[in-house]
Order: C-alpha cells, then structure tokens, then sequence
C-alpha cells in the first residue's frame, strides 16, 4: 500500500490460478508487479500445481492486480482465476512477499 493512503478503505482477497504457472516465474512477476503497484500480501505455489496470492489494497489497486494476474505473465497461462473476498477486519499488510510452497 502506498504510505498516503493509510486512511483508504482496504479490501483483501484470497486470489488462486490454475494452469501453467508454476516453473514460469509467475511468482517472481507478481511480488515485482504487486510492490510496484501499491499492492501488499504474499504469494506462493500449491502442492497441487496452482498459484495462491493474498492481496490487499484499494478495490481499484484490487481489480487491476487481478486484470494482471490473469493476462500479465508471459509464458505463463492461466486456465482459472478462484477469487474469495475476505470480510473485514483483517490486519493490514504494509508489502508483498514470496512464501514457501504449501
């Protein structure tokens, strides 16, 4: 989240894509894109093949991470896009990092 914007209302979303995007530098792309963005959470792969990202935001920063998730990576295809929004309160994140395979 960008440091002016404490006071904004923040959404979070529990985000997974299935399809070819472990093995491509998915979750490498998305830490990048997330923190230059203004986006906080975490990302990692699943055991079963997919990509799991908590994201935290602004619904605009929200949307358009989820835009990017599913069209932004090259080499990687996403087949599916699952999205849980998560109800508040949910403690805010204050960056974007890569956590080990669950």
């Amino acid at each position: 989240m960008n440091p002016g914007d404490k006071n904004e209302a923040i959404e979070c979303r529990l985000v997974r894509m299935r399809g070819r995007v472990q093995g491509v530098g998915y979750r490498d792309a998305c830490v990048r894109h997330a923190r230059a963005t203004g986006v906080a959470g975490w990302v990692r792969n699943r055991a079963d093949g997919s990509v799991e990202a908590m994201l935290q935001g602004s619904r605009r920063e929200l949307d358009a991470m989820c835009k990017w998730l599913r069209d932004g990576v090259p080499g990687a295809r996403v087949d599916a896009l699952e999205l849980t929004q998560l109800p508040p309160p949910v403690d805010r994140l204050d960056r974007f990092d890569q956590l080990p395979t669950l």
